[in-house]
C-alpha cells in the first residue's frame, strides 16, 4: 500500500514539476501535501512544526514535519506557497 501511496504522489509531483521553466523554483501548480501520521507529542513543552517544501535536484521535495521545542520570545510562521509571476514558489517557515 505504501509503495502505491509513493508512486502516485511521485506521479502527482513530477507531473506538476514537468511545467517548471529554466528558472527554477517556480512551479506552475503548488503540489498537494501528502498525508502522514503526526507522530506522538513526545513532551508537554513540544510544538509540532508543519512539514516544508526543499528545492533539491531541480523539484521540490517535501520534508515532513516534527516536534521540536519553541524558541522563548520568538512566534514560528510556517511555510506557504507564494504566488509569483506566472507559477508559485514556496515561503519557508522562519521565527520572527
Amino acid at each position: 500500500m505504501k509503495t502505491i501511496i509513493s508512486l502516485s504522489i511521485a506521479t502527482a509531483l513530477a507531473l506538476t514539476f514537468a511545467a517548471c521553466g529554466p528558472g527554477g523554483l517556480i512551479v506552475s501548480a503548488t503540489p498537494e501535501t501528502p498525508y502522514y501520521d503526526r507522530p506522538i507529542q513526545p513532551g508537554p513543552d513540544y510544538i509540532w512544526f508543519d512539514g516544508e517544501w526543499d528545492w533539491t535536484g531541480g523539484r521540490y521535495v517535501y520534508t515532513h514535519g516534527h516536534w521540536d521545542h519553541p524558541r522563548a520570545g520568538h512566534t514560528w510562521q510556517g511555510g506557504a506557497w507564494e504566488h509569483h509571476g506566472s507559477g508559485y514558489r514556496w515561503r519557508r517557515g522562519r521565527w520572527h
